[in-house]
């Protein structure tokens, strides 16, 4: 059974930074995707960003790209995504999610870590 554990959320004030953890237990990722989602309140979920665990390709929603930045640790079997110059708009609960296949596709959620920029 995989679980996913998200850590790093909180409050910071505009223009600040935050940096979210994830670390799948259960089983040992090499292949696949890992990602970041987030729903604000009264709002669908959107993506946010995605990394490969082989070759560490990443994917960014236009929103964050330049911002933030999605990055693993295979030794500790860990991803990461710091979030610079943080908006009032990128409040919400940001879920890290994993697929175990090559596909486009996430089989496994965290229960996700709130995430609060005040203005």
């Amino acid at each position: 059974q995989v679980q996913l554990v998200e850590s790093g959320g909180g409050l910071v004030q505009a223009g600040g930074s935050l940096r979210l953890s994830c670390a799948p237990s259960g089983r040992t990722f090499s292949s696949g995707l890992m990602g970041w989602f987030r729903q604000a309140p009264g709002k669908e979920r959107e993506f946010v960003a995605a990394i490969r665990w082989s070759g560490g390709s990443t994917y960014y929603a236009d929103s964050v790209k330049g911002r933030f930045t999605i990055s693993r640790d295979n030794a500790k079997n860990t991803v990461y995504l710091q979030m610079n110059s943080l908006k009032p708009e990128d409040t919400a609960v940001y879920y890290c999610a994993a697929g175990i296949s090559s596909k486009w596709q996430f089989d496994y959620w965290g229960p996700g870590t709130q995430v609060t920029v005040s203005s």
